[in-house]
């Protein structure tokens, strides 16, 4: 076995930081089922219908397989029989039976992977089928191999947007969503396409793609949202207005170009879009506070209100109150008015004393010496209230205790004797 290539740097010979690529999306599912089970040497028979049933075990149970469930298990077949499960399926597309044809279409996009030679017209064929299973199952898998098949489905796809059949047309918007994803270029001409259909509701569906293409469909997705912002169907405005949030995160300069256009739309909800949009541009930019200022005076309430709310975050508080001056001169809503006369007042100037109070610097707090000759003086220090003497406290509360003391519980007439005097000692003996 070779061992695995190592890429390293050739001045010092350590590995290298390579990262991983990453995974691909399986857009191509293989569907189980008990086909899973049938050994490889009877599939081809079962599929062309030389074997009529084949029982095998699947789960613990027995099933009993026929030509449909042999058609299903071609998707297991790799590499050098690619070319007989090829033929099968081919003959099991134009079977007579629609349940062949069913179980024929589901198989076509796996093993159309090993070959593809005939498959999609087979499959175009089958989209106009007389029996509305076989019908379905094309629709089905039309949406599935688009992403993988991109140049073999784009004339299919093309003519299915455009289908009478609202189911038909489903399906297909459904490939063309995997395909901006897998192939945004490919997608980007689609869409352009449909931006030229006289149907607004094709347009609108149009216009509902354009945010998977923003960030891999470059410079062509940008055409398309200007193109639909232009639109004159107010709906496709708006699906192309919903987009803007998305690019100002992915280019700003566009997102601001965009933005301003659709600041000016007459439709509300495409306004609210672009505002939405400049809140998440650069604050810094001066074109940024442009849009605001423009918008703060806007003739919708909803693009004045959000612009309003935007004004403390990017000026200071001496130019805040000239625009919020300003505003107050043509602003007719009672909610606004209240809140730019908020932006408007200066409470250090103009406030209630209280108010004014609550802006003044602190006093600087006195040194702790001086506090205590002023305590002891009885003077008072700012607001705080004189504190009683400790010492005249205690003072006062030993007078009780002294007073009490000082008078004898006995009478007057008899002198209380000590126990010295009892005992004989006198105090000059010592």
């Amino acid at each position: 076995m070779s061992k695995e290539y190592i890429a390293r740097d050739p001045r010092t010979g350590k590995p290298l930081n390579v990262a991983r690529s990453k995974s691909k999306k399986q857009y191509i599912e293989t569907e189980q089922g008990p086909w899973m089970a049938i050994p490889d040497q009877d599939i081809i028979p079962l599929a062309m219908g030389a074997i009529e049933e084949c029982k095998i075990p699947w789960r613990s149970k027995d099933y009993h397989l026929t030509r449909k469930d042999g058609i299903m298990a071609l998707t297991r077949i790799k590499g050098a029989r690619a070319n007989e499960a090829h033929k099968a399926l081919l003959l099991g597309l134009e079977d007579d039976e629609p349940e062949i044809r069913v179980s024929s279409l589901k198989a076509l996009p796996e093993v159309a992977t090993q070959k593809s030679d005939e498959l999609f017209d087979w499959l175009s064929v089958l989209l106009d089928d007389d029996d509305l299973s076989v019908r379905k199952s094309a629709s089905e898998a039309l949406s599935v191999s688009a992403p993988v098949f991109p140049s073999g489905v784009d004339i299919i796809i093309h003519n299915e947007l455009r289908s009478a059949d609202k189911n038909r047309s489903k399906a297909a918007f459904k490939g063309l969503d995997l395909l901006c994803e897998a192939w945004p270029e490919v997608a980007c001409d689609h869409i352009d396409e449909l931006f030229l259909e006289p149907d607004a509701e094709l347009r609108t569906r149009g216009a509902k793609l354009l945010g998977k293409i923003l960030t891999k469909g470059g410079s062509a997705g940008w055409d398309l949202i200007s193109w639909a912002l232009n639109d004159h169907e107010p709906s496709v405005r708006r699906a192309a207005a919903k987009t803007l949030p998305r690019l100002a995160k992915a280019d700003t300069r566009i997102a601001t170009i965009l933005a301003e256009r659709a600041l000016s739309d007459s439709d509300s909800q495409v306004r609210v879009s672009a505002v939405k949009a400049i809140r998440l541009l650069d604050k810094d930019s001066g074109r940024a506070k442009e849009l605001i200022l423009k918008g703060a005076s806007s003739r919708d309430l909803n693009v004045r209100k959000a612009c309003i709310d935007m004004l403390p975050i990017l000026y200071g508080e001496e130019v805040l109150r000239g625009i919020a001056i300003d505003l107050l001169k043509t602003e007719t809503d009672s909610q606004l008015i209240k809140s730019l006369n908020q932006l408007a007042t200066d409470d250090s100037l103009e406030g209630s004393e209280a108010t004014k109070n609550r802006f003044l610097a602190p006093a600087p707090a006195v040194p702790k010496l001086d506090r205590e000759v002023a305590e002891a003086a009885g003077k008072r220090i700012g607001l705080e209230p004189v504190l009683p003497d400790k010492r005249v406290e205690e003072k006062s509360e030993q007078q009780p205790a002294d007073s009490s003391l000082n008078n004898p519980k006995v009478s007057k007439l008899y002198r209380s004797i000590s126990q010295d005097e009892m005992m004989g000692y006198d105090d000059d003996e010592y």
